[in-house]
Formats: structure tokens, sequence, C-alpha cells
């Protein structure tokens, strides 16, 4: 009992934090399997063992999360298909890869990239908006009733969309650490929208990488199933929490999420 509740508590935690920001929770998931395997679960879980159960998990949070944001008009479905057109069948490639070469120097290359990206967001205000026409354009009002516009072309989705399916099914972290700051800096989403739309696209990229450690043997049902209660809850929660959070107050903690996750995989 005492196991299963740690891992009720450890799916709640991870998804409700990751459903607020965008993320998904694979950030805190993965490496708290692989350092609490041998003492709370009384086995070794190899890096590829950890992602697929993540995305597993994933797989719930993002289902009870988009279900949420779109009831209450968050989620931008139709801009998600663009990014997850690419990001499902590449989010199977990470996957099968994952096991194939030690990852750690991806992985810290990516930490810097990551660390480069939480710059360009504390200086966002400061960037000259993208002065190009997009092909696809889309408009929001905020509560204040102040309308934005925002928007995307098919191409960069495209390409940016298999970059976050890559990254999700190799490190089993969503992707959202590469879409968030993709939405935020070049396609000028809305912080609400693009967190939102992101759980959407993480939904597609999980359901599929993890799809592909099922065939690749690198899954455990049981872990799944007990990480799972606490994600379908930690999803819903999350997205009602992010919208009682100010768009200043959302870009800051996606900032702060992403910087500790940076350090965490360059340090370690």
């Amino acid at each position: 009992m005492s196991t299963l509740l740690a891992m009720f508590v450890l799916g709640l935690a991870a998804s409700t934090f990751g459903a607020i920001v965008g993320l998904g929770g694979g950030v805190i998931i993965v490496p708290a399997l692989l350092l609490l395997g041998p003492t709370l679960l009384g086995m070794k879980i190899d890096t590829a063992m950890a992602v697929g159960v993540s995305l597993g998990t994933l797989v719930c949070t993002s289902f009870t999360s988009t279900l949420t944001f779109v009831k209450e008009g968050k989620a931008d479905l139709r801009s998600a298909l663009f990014f997850a057109i690419s990001s499902g069948p590449m989010s199977m490639v990470g996957a099968s890869l994952t096991a194939l070469f030690d990852p750690d120097a991806f992985r810290r290359l990516f930490g810097y990239f990551m660390l480069s990206m939480v710059v360009l967001l504390l200086l966002r205000s400061r960037i000259k908006p993208y002065q190009g026409k997009w092909r696809y354009v889309r408009a929001y009002t905020d509560a204040d009733g102040t309308q934005q516009e925002y928007g995307f072309n098919a191409l960069p989705a495209l390409l940016i969309g298999g970059l976050v399916g890559l990254i999700a099914g190799l490190l089993g972290i969503g992707g959202g650490v590469l879409l968030i700051p993709a939405m935020l800096l070049l396609f000028r989403f809305p912080p609400h929208i693009a967190s939102a739309t992101s759980m959407a696209v993480i939904f597609v990229s999980a359901l599929f990488g993890s799809g592909m450690h099922i065939i690749r043997g690198e899954w455990d049902w049981l872990l799944v199933l007990a990480l799972a209660p606490g994600a379908l809850l930690g999803g819903w929660l999350g997205a009602r929490i992010s919208r009682r959070i100010g768009s200043v107050l959302l870009i800051r903690i996606m900032c702060g999420a992403l910087l500790l996750f940076a350090l965490r995989i360059i340090l370690t």
C-alpha cells in the first residue's frame, strides 16, 4: 500500500505541475523512476523502461488536461493538428532509438539549448515580433477583452512538431520543453493557449511513443497502472489551476520549470 500511495503521489504531483505549464510531467517522472526504482520498487529501472512508462503516464495526463482545456476554450486543436501530424510518427522514431545509444551527450546539449530558451523567454517583451505573414492566423480574446493574433506557417509547424516528437520519444518528457518556447517566441501564442495546445500535441506524441515502447518490450503495465490514477487526476487539476494564473506569472513558472530541467540534465 505504501508503494502504491507513493506512485499515486508521484503521478499526481508530476502531472499537476506538467499540466499547469504545458510540459506534461515527464521531466519529473523519468528521473524519479531511475533514482527511486531500487528503493521504492525493489528493482532497477533502465532508461528505456523509464521513458516508456513515462510516456504511458503522459497519455493519461494529457488526456484529462486536454479535455479540460477544450471545455474552457483554451486548447487550439486546429493548430495542435499541424504539430501532431509530424510529432506522432517522429515520437516512434525517438522511442526506437532510446536503447540504441548513450543519450548523455545529447541530454547535455539539449540542456544548454533549453538554457538559451529560458533567456529568450525572459527577454520576450524586448524581442521584435515576427513581421512576416502567417498562412494560418488565429485570434484569442483574453479575460480583459484584449484580442491577440497569433499564427504559423505549415512547414515550420511540421518541422518543430517533428523535433518535439523525436525528443518526446527519446527522452520521455513529452516535448513541451521545445514546443512551448517555439509557440511563445516564434508563433506568438498567448501563454495559456500555448500550454493548453502543447498538452494536446503531447497526447499524440505520448500515444505513438508509448506504442513503440510496448512493441519493443520497454514497458511495465503495473508501473503505468500505478501511476495512471494520479496522472489522470493531476492532468485535470493542473488544467483547472492554470486558468487561475495570470499570463505573466505563467511565463515565469514556465521559465523556472525549464531552468530546473536544463540544470538537472546538464549536471547529472
